[in-house]
């Protein structure tokens, strides 16, 4: 049985380093098995630079028709599980054909990498960065290791960030008004604003405000549609009465958001929306929904 298992082993083992991996940020992500790991952090333009070890097991000679190792963006959408669509790809040649019969460190570069999209993992839909390693062999499988990593990307404060401003009518019933801040959110941004009630003739039992987030991926019969509400905040419990204001204050720190993506290589977009919710003592509900922007502030700001 040892000698069956042993058959199955790749013949050399594969190890990818980062120069810096010591002291790069890393930032914990969940496995598709549910597992939590520490992936190393990166942005765009940032150089990427290693190192990639082959140790030929027990001494053994490996036969190869090449050795290189990739640089890749790929989105994953998850009604076509194992296509991926590659958005970037660079490619570094280490070895030329030959015989390896010891271990050997080879050094990579890539340098000033474009990563325009942030690592994402949604419900239909991954986006996900790696270095690949691969040594090409004749007649047998090719020899292949992977390295993850993450990409976030950072936005200064917008220079224009109007505030909003809607109704809610329901014609001789209701009629509220209301006002949030601004428009634009980055991820621990608070929600300000408030709730003005010119005309209530129904008797509104309870009101909240939730953010939702809009997951949608393919295209024309492929769409997919998945609403999220990541946050139900409770504004009011009781009737109000015509006059009456209420403030709005919601902290978005404790949510996992991400910034708004309004088109990734025409694959998939996620929004994100406030949803004010009104239920009245028949238990009717009435809503009113707004979109907004969601950022990544930049941690010089």
């Amino acid at each position: 049985m040892n000698i069956i298992t042993g058959a199955f082993k790749p013949p050399c083992k594969i190890s990818i380093s980062l120069a810096d991996g010591s002291t790069r940020k890393q930032v914990r992500i969940k496995k598709e098995n549910g597992q939590m790991v520490m992936i190393p952090l990166f942005q765009s333009l940032e150089n990427i630079v290693g190192e990639v070890i082959i140790e030929p097991a027990n001494g053994k000679k490996v036969e190869h028709n090449g050795v290189k190792i990739e640089l890749l963006g790929q989105i994953e959408l998850y009604f076509d599980r194992g296509n991926f669509y590659d958005f970037t790809s660079l490619v570094r040649e280490l070895d030329i054909p030959g015989n390896l019969y010891e271990k050997k460190t080879y050094p990579f570069e890539f340098s000033t990498v474009e990563m325009p999209y942030e690592s994402y993992s949604g419900i239909n839909v991954r986006l996900r960065y790696i270095l690949k390693v691969t040594i090409s062999r004749n007649y047998v499988n090719n020899i292949v290791e992977y390295l993850d990593f993450v990409v976030r990307n950072y936005s200064p404060a917008p220079q224009i960030n109007n505030s909003i401003k809607m109704e809610v009518g329901i014609e001789d019933c209701l009629h509220i008004e209301l006002e949030y801040g601004k428009s634009k959110y980055h991820l621990k941004d608070v929600i300000v604003g408030k709730i003005y009630f010119l005309l209530v003739r129904i008797k509104i039992k309870t009101m909240e405000l939730e953010v939702r987030r809009r997951e949608s991926t393919g295209s024309g019969t492929n769409t997919y549609v998945e609403t999220e509400t990541l946050s139900k905040f409770e504004l009011m419990d009781g009737v109000p009465v015509r006059g009456e204001s209420i403030p709005v204050r919601l902290f978005l720190s404790p949510y996992e958001l991400t910034p708004t993506y309004p088109n990734i290589n025409n694959k998939f977009s996620v929004k994100y929306f406030l949803n004010l919710v009104l239920v009245d003592e028949e238990d009717r509900r009435y809503f009113k929904q707004q979109e907004i922007t969601v950022y990544r502030l930049s941690e010089d700001s």
